[in-house]
């Protein structure tokens, strides 16, 4: 497993991938944050980073299946997965090691954006009027977001071939269980208290919780167990595979 993750962490690293991800996702939200007048820090009348927790999930849901297509659609595409194989590890092992360093890859990505904080902690009046917490929380929030969008990647770059269509798939089952859930619990047809526990099911719900400061169990339950249903998942078909 620690193989596989050194290999995957000096693929990344030795190539302009990891540098890339890092550069897209710190452009992109800086400049919702410092440049377009309708989210700019500036503009505001108080301090804030919801900028970077508002669009750090979309910028996430075409970020991340760009980082986890290759992770097994290229190893198939190039026919190294069968010496994958005849390597002395389990599959859980392989999957675990690709797991932590796609992770990984997401957790440098969020280091960087500490700058933006100590900028609006300096911008605050008076200086460090912030609501720490709330941060600290969705931080941890966004951190488990990308975690699971991870998750969903990985395992729609193990049903195909093709990074491309990895790329869409992961795509379309990240924006599935973030926003979809949401959506159809608004339809009319839901009503009562089915249209909570319809939320309930989506990631939205359990991050905008975790973003207002309040770390629930429940809340980090249903990312561990979201991103263990599709690592199982992932694990089942590359055990057909195999």
């Amino acid at each position: 497993m620690i193989s596989i993750f050194y290999k995957e962490v000096h693929a990344f690293l030795s190539s302009l991938i990891g540098y890339i991800v890092v550069a897209v996702f710190l452009i992109s939200v800086g400049i919702f944050m410092w440049v377009f007048s309708d989210t700019s820090v500036l503009e505001y009348r108080f301090a804030t980073m919801d900028q970077l927790f508002s669009i750090g999930p979309l910028v996430f849901l075409f970020l991340i299946p760009a980082i986890t297509m290759r992770t097994f659609a290229e190893e198939k595409n190039k026919g190294t997965i069968e010496f994958l194989f005849t390597k002395p590890l389990k599959t859980s092992e392989i999957i675990i090691g690709k797991y932590l360093a796609n992770v990984m890859l997401v957790a440098f990505s969020l280091i960087p954006t500490l700058v933006y904080y100590f900028s609006v902690y300096q911008l605050g009046s008076p200086k460090g009027n912030l609501d720490t917490g709330a941060i600290i929380g969705s931080y941890i929030g966004l951190f488990f977001l990308g975690a699971s969008f991870v998750a969903i990647g990985m395992f729609a770059s193990v049903i195909t071939n093709n990074q491309i269509v990895a790329f869409i798939a992961g795509a379309f089952f990240c924006f599935f269980f973030h926003w979809a859930f949401m959506y159809v619990s608004k339809l009319p047809v839901f009503m009562s208290k089915l249209d909570l526990v319809i939320q309930k099911i989506g990631i939205n719900y359990h991050y905008s919780s975790i973003s207002k400061g309040i770390i629930d169990s429940r809340d980090i339950l249903y990312f561990l167990s979201l991103i263990f249903i599709f690592l199982l998942l992932t694990y089942t078909q590359l055990e057909r595979k195999k």
